[in-house]
Parts: structure tokens; C-alpha cells; sequence
């Protein structure tokens, strides 16, 4: 009689072996990547180098259609190696401008301003915190004096006051902010000081470890030749630059930003009023509604300063969401009818203003719901 329990219990153990091997390989491959960040440091080089991942990847896939092994698996599996063996290698990055002497980052003890803290630490740039104390015990004034970089990182509905105090920087200073909108906050800067100025909008979330795949938008104010460094030093650690006027900016915000939150805003006020159990919820969630919930959840996760800042910012921004509430209004009207001829018109009409983007996130967004399928991933 065949001991099936017997086979699986060598069978497992095969297993187990090939795992134990597979966190030796990782490790060891940690440590290369950890010396590869060391030379990257000394030489100057950015963490991210885009071409040398897609050749990596291109190349071990051909290996696994060699070897009868699924292609995407091995690139999924190396995908995640590689954003972890990133985060390895940027424990130091090289100064790209010694000649800076004092980088003052207002707001730097805040979640975001903390990052860029952090980031200027690890180039060896000298940075001075500035917060709401020291303006009162004189050290605010005494830092920014001397100050070659200003960044303001305090919320959207301080920004144009702080920026207002800082008539006192050197002309050769560069100033700069990181608020989520451009138009305001520039035009604020442009006016308080005659050098260098510039709007940046690092486009992640304070949880995010660096500027490593994230894209910083630059919005352009003066004398871009002297804060240039700055952009290559941001690349150095990571980051993809985009310039843009302060205008489009704002533009997309608004779709991106402020239409999102409002919507996710209501529709979490919506459930609550309903009260459904959101324990039931999850469990007849398949992966796709499950992120959908997870990101409503997200939103009520944070504080409620920040979202009342973006919503509220833009008076535009009332005229958009009257125009979404019309529409919904429409289509509301639509359903009522019980009109669906014209809801698949209407359906197949915007499938077409979004062309092959939709396919795009139809095949990539596979690979998410594969890993939110992963055990009880977004589960309450």
C-alpha cells in the first residue's frame, strides 16, 4: 500500500531545503546590492538606473521561458527583490553640491519635510529644523539668515504666511516649497525674495522611504541655473523629474487630487449614514473591491486638515465637483429610465476617450488583485 503521507513528508522537506537556500541567495544578493550602493554613492550615481532594471528583467525572462518556468512569476518575484535591494542601497548618497553650506527645511519635523530631512542627512548636507517655536525664540530668523536652501514643508493653509516671513533670506538663497499646489505658493515666493525660486510637488505620500521610482514636479520660478543641482541631487536619489507651469499643475490637481478625495470623502460619509457591517463587507469583497474599500478606508486613516486643505483651497474647485454632481444627476436620471441603451453608449463613448490606457490597466492591474487575493490581504 502506497504511504502517500511518507511521500509527502520527503516531498516537503525537498521544499523546505530549496527555501532555506532561496534566503541564503537573498541575503547574499543583499549584500552585493548594498556594496553596489556604496560605489553608486562614491561615483555619484542615481539608485534608479531604468534601463539597467528593464535589461535585468528582459534578460531573466528569457531564462525562465527557457527553463519551462512562468516569465511573470520571475519577473513579480524580482520586482519585489528589487525594490527591497533599492532601499538597501540608499543608506548614503553622494553630495552633488558641496558648496552648500546650510540646508534649512521649515516644517522639517512634519511627516514629509522629515523625508527630505533624511535625504539631505544621508548626502551630508548640514540641515537646520525650523518650527513653529523658533519663530518666537529668535531661532527661525537666526538659521535663515545664513541659509543657502529654504524648503517650506508646512501644510497647504500656512504656506503663503511662512513664506511671507522670509524677507530675510541672502540674495543667492534657494527657495523653494513642496505644497501639493504650485500657483499660490510661487507667486508668493516670487514676491518675498529676489533669488532663486522654485515650486517642487514630490508626488508620494510620507510613507513612501525616499524619492526612489517617485516623481518630483518642478514648476519654475528664477534663475533655474542656480538651483539645477538641486534637480540632479534629487535624481541622485531616485527620483523622475517633471517640469510643469504652476497652472497645469494645479489643472490636474484638481482631477487628481481634489475630485478623488471629495468623491472617497462622500462615499465614506454614505456608508457610514448606511452602517453597513463592515466586517460583511470584506468577506463578499472580491480582490478589486476590496482595494476600492481599502483606499476609502485609507482616506479616514489621516488626518482631516490635510484633504480640508486641498478640497478647500480652490474656489474653481466648487465648479468642477457642481459639474460631477451633474452628472451624476444624469445618469441617476438614466438608471431611473431604466435607459440601458444609452448606458452602454455612454460606456463604450468613454471607453473610447480613454483608448488603450484602459487595456493598460486592465493587464496591469491583474498583478495587483493577484497580490490583495493573498491570504486575508485588506480583510477587516
Amino acid at each position: 500500500m502506497t504511504d502517500y503521507r511518507q511521500q509527502l513528508s520527503t516531498l516537503r522537506d525537498g521544499i523546505d531545503e530549496i527555501d532555506t537556500q532561496l534566503v541564503d541567495l537573498l541575503a547574499r544578493r543583499s549584500a552585493l546590492t548594498t556594496k553596489v550602493g556604496e560605489v553608486k554613492a562614491q561615483a555619484g550615481m542615481p539608485v534608479y538606473v531604468p534601463e539597467r532594471e528593464r535589461s535585468l528583467i528582459e534578460s531573466r525572462r528569457q531564462e525562465a521561458r527557457q527553463t519551462g518556468v512562468s516569465p511573470d512569476l520571475v519577473e513579480d518575484l524580482l520586482r519585489r527583490i528589487m525594490r527591497e535591494s533599492y532601499h538597501t542601497q540608499n543608506n548614503r548618497y553622494r553630495c552633488i553640491n558641496p558648496a552648500i553650506g546650510r540646508v534649512v527645511v521649515i516644517g522639517g519635523e512634519g511627516a514629509l519635510g522629515s523625508v527630505l530631512v533624511g535625504l539631505f542627512e544621508r548626502s551630508d548636507y548640514q540641515v537646520d529644523i525650523v518650527e513653529e517655536p523658533h519663530w518666537q525664540d529668535g531661532r527661525a530668523a537666526e538659521v535663515l539668515k545664513t541659509a543657502d536652501v529654504v524648503i517650506v514643508a508646512v501644510p497647504i493653509n500656512v504656506t503663503e504666511s511662512v513664506i511671507a516671513q522670509l524677507s530675510m533670506l541672502p540674495a543667492h538663497c534657494v527657495l523653494a516649497d513642496i505644497t501639493s499646489i504650485k500657483a499660490k505658493p510661487l507667486a508668493a515666493m516670487m514676491k518675498v525674495h529676489s533669488g532663486p525660486v522654485v515650486g517642487l510637488h514630490p508626488m508620494f505620500g510620507p510613507d513612501a522611504p525616499g524619492m526612489i521610482k517617485q516623481v518630483v514636479v518642478v514648476c519654475d520660478g528664477r534663475d533655474e541655473a542656480a538651483y539645477a543641482w538641486l534637480l540632479d541631487q534629487m535624481r541622485i536619489w531616485g527620483a523622475s523629474i517633471h517640469h510643469s507651469t504652476a497652472d497645469e499643475h494645479d489643472q490636474a490637481m484638481a482631477y487628481i487630487q481634489v475630485m478623488r478625495h471629495f468623491n472617497t470623502f462622500v462615499y465614506g460619509q454614505h456608508l457610514r449614514e448606511e452602517n453597513p457591517d463592515l466586517e460583511t463587507l470584506t468577506v463578499f469583497s472580491s480582490p478589486i473591491y476590496r482595494l476600492e474599500l481599502a483606499m476609502v478606508g485609507r482616506l479616514f486613516a489621516q488626518a482631516p486638515e490635510l484633504y480640508a486643505d486641498i478640497i478647500f483651497n480652490n474656489p474653481d474647485n466648487v465648479a468642477l465637483l457642481r459639474r460631477f454632481h451633474r452628472r451624476f444627476g444624469l445618469a441617476l436620471d438614466m438608471l431611473e429610465r431604466g435607459d440601458k441603451r444609452d448606458f452602454i453608449k455612454q460606456f463604450l463613448t468613454a471607453g473610447a476617450w480613454f483608448g488603450s490606457y484602459a487595456k493598460t490597466c486592465l493587464v496591469d492591474s491583474k498583478q495587483l488583485l493577484l497580490k490583495a487575493d493573498d491570504g486575508h490581504l485588506l480583510r477587516k
